[in-house]
């Protein structure tokens, strides 16, 4: 299975990583280095991760206590739908 990262999840980590960069750009990337590591995992472990509580199919994983990524598994694909800050509300 590929892992595809949606126009939303894209810009999702471009702003997130962006704030992060203006105050701590070693942070931002080592965050950016946990979201690539966390996406590498799926194809091989596509389920590992818990089912999101608020989104039907969907699963989560918490790649720091601060952020969240949201994707999906269909027959094909891995589709990362969004990255947000945990204190946010998905969708």
């Amino acid at each position: 299975m590929l892992v595809e990262w949606s126009d939303e999840a894209r810009a999702d980590l471009r702003e997130i990583l962006s704030y992060i960069a203006d105050r701590n750009q070693r942070a931002a990337d080592d965050l950016y280095a946990r979201m690539e590591q966390a996406a590498s995992h799926l194809p091989q472990h596509p389920y590992l991760y818990k089912q999101s509580d608020r989104v039907q199919g969907v699963r989560e994983i918490v790649v720091h206590p601060n952020y969240v990524m949201y994707y999906r598994v269909t027959n094909v694909t891995i589709e990362v739908l969004a990255v947000v800050h945990s204190r946010r509300d998905y969708p």
